[in-house]
């Protein structure tokens, strides 16, 4: 299979459980929900169309390009990490954090294959993988991080992290609070009322402590 991938880079994690940590952002071409053109902004299922911020569509970013197998793909991205580390160097050294490669997109699960996990297991990295949950992951041996869209079906039921985007009329926190997850995350809806809904998610978190504020310190920070 081959990959198509907008951009490759270098950065730390801003948000969820891994917000601080070094990752290999991997963002691949496409999306289910969305053609990303704005044109169709207003006509995207799910929602997510009218507040989506994220550049997904064609190859034409830094470091992306068409990728013709795995090792190809898990080599460009290996080649972002300042020191590459096999899980036997882990081991030897004593670190016990592995590289982090962060599939997204658009939507990854629409390429995100098990030759791809394979091929980032067997040098050692950690795979996580930012979707939508509305196609079901090649493997269990991933970092699932899912944030349901509106008018959608949810087949993602268990994993690492559940991110919300709060507040949405047609997603309410209550109706996900049941599902298999280990964080479950509310992260204020970007946009010109920003500040507002960060005082109603932090105030939701309040109040339902199964809930934990996540905010896109990447912003604030000004790093990609």
């Amino acid at each position: 299979m081959s990959y198509s991938i907008k951009e490759i880079f270098y950065t730390l994690q801003g948000e969820g459980a891994n917000t601080g940590r070094p990752a290999v952002f991997l963002r691949f071409s496409g999306c289910n929900l969305w053609s990303g053109l704005e044109h169709d902004r207003e006509r995207g299922l799910g929602g997510c169309s009218r507040w989506c911020d994220t550049q997904f569509v064609g190859t034409d970013g830094a470091g992306g390009g068409k990728f013709r197998s795995a090792e190809e793909l898990v080599n460009a991205v290996s080649s972002h990490w300042p020191q590459v580390r096999t899980t036997e160097n882990l081991k030897q050294t004593g670190h016990t954090c592995s590289p982090l490669v962060v599939c997204t997109g658009g939507e990854p699960m629409l390429q995100v294959d098990e030759l791809l996990v394979t091929a980032f297991r067997e040098i050692g990295w950690t795979i996580a993988v930012e979707t939508n949950g509305t196609i079901t992951p090649p493997s269990r041996d991933l970092w699932l991080t899912v944030s349901p869209k509106a008018n959608t079906t949810l087949k993602v039921l268990r994993g690492d992290e559940l991110k919300l985007v709060f507040p949405q009329a047609e997603m309410k926190p209550e109706c996900f609070e049941e599902l298999d997850f280990d964080h479950y995350f509310l992260q204020p809806l970007y946009g010109p009322d920003l500040a507002e809904n960060t005082t109603a998610a932090l105030e939701y978190c309040l109040s339902h402590p199964q809930w934990r504020l996540s905010l896109q310190t990447h912003k604030i920070l000004r790093i990609p």
